[in-house]
């Protein structure tokens, strides 16, 4: 059986995503997943630049910039807590919420992985263009957008 055009164009975008999230970039982390690396990096740049949480991430509004649910980022948090990267606390008698905040550790291991990333992105950028990348990401912003359109439209009851 021969395939269309649209059935190639969709097999070469799964196999796109699928090595994306799963393939090359993951050699590329340390002691950290991707999940871990982006909750760390949120967690220290929220720190560093809202005052007035006192370096202070909370769980809440960490879910929301990762675009998680509270359960899940709480299995995020859980493991770096337990590398000793964040510590996990709460406010008042808890139901103020839960935050977490960055150990020495977490930002040692987090420096050192954003020197390899940067060292690995910077080659990438400067063999691919960078008004080749920038070009690419806002494609794949709108792609990202109709993609959600669409599962948000097939989730709606008829």
């Amino acid at each position: 059986m021969e395939k269309t055009g649209t059935e190639i164009l969709i097999n070469e975008l799964i196999y796109h995503q699928y090595l994306m999230n799963n393939g090359t970039i993951l050699r590329r982390f340390q002691e950290l997943n991707p999940a871990e690396y982006i909750a760390l990096h949120t967690v220290a740049r929220i720190a560093s630049e809202e005052d007035i949480y006192l370096g202070k991430t909370y769980l809440k509004d960490l879910a929301d910039k990762m675009q998680l649910s509270i359960r899940h980022t709480s299995e995020i948090v859980g493991k770096l807590r337990d590398k000793g990267l964040v510590t996990w606390a709460h406010d008042g008698n808890g139901n103020d919420g839960t935050y977490v905040e960055i150990t020495p550790t977490g930002e040692e291991l987090l420096n050192s992985q954003d020197s390899q990333l940067r060292a690995y992105y910077e080659r990438v950028i400067d063999k691919f263009g960078r008004e080749n990348l920038i070009s690419l990401l806002q494609l794949m912003k709108q792609l990202e957008t109709v993609m959600s359109s669409e599962l948000e439209q097939e989730d709606k009851p008829c």
